[in-house]
């Protein structure tokens, strides 16, 4: 193999040195640090004018998927999980036993008037 080629592969000829000045003006930020309830701990930067009410208390961490809270002695517990509901559990929440009672006479009824068998 030859050498004679650019020492930098993909460098352009007359590029200078990649320092700041070339990438741009970087805002003033501040580090606020969530704990979740295992101890992990996840550091979110924002930008230093933001005010305090708007950075959030609580995050989701992306290590253990639990909430994490900026407390490191109090971290947020885990909000209680609701049970996967049927949709038989829907319908009883939203039916009283009497509803559910003349609803179930009144689909048998048809039913029964369809197939001819009446009962007179």
């Amino acid at each position: 193999m030859a050498s004679g080629g650019s020492a930098i592969r993909g460098s352009r000829v007359g590029a200078g040195p990649m320092g700041e000045q070339d990438r741009g003006y970087h805002a003033e930020r501040v580090a606020v640090s969530y704990w979740d309830a295992l101890g992990n701990e996840t550091v979110r930067y924002f930008a230093a004018n933001v005010p305090d009410e708007e950075i959030p208390e609580t995050i989701d961490c992306p290590a253990s998927g639990l909430p994490a809270g900026r407390d490191k002695a109090n971290p947020p517990s885990v909000a209680k999980l609701e049970p996967y509901k049927t949709h038989l559990a829907y319908v009883k929440e939203r039916r009283s036993p009497e509803e559910a009672e003349q609803l179930l006479d009144d689909a048998l009824q048809q039913l029964r008037a369809r197939r001819g068998t009446v009962a007179s």
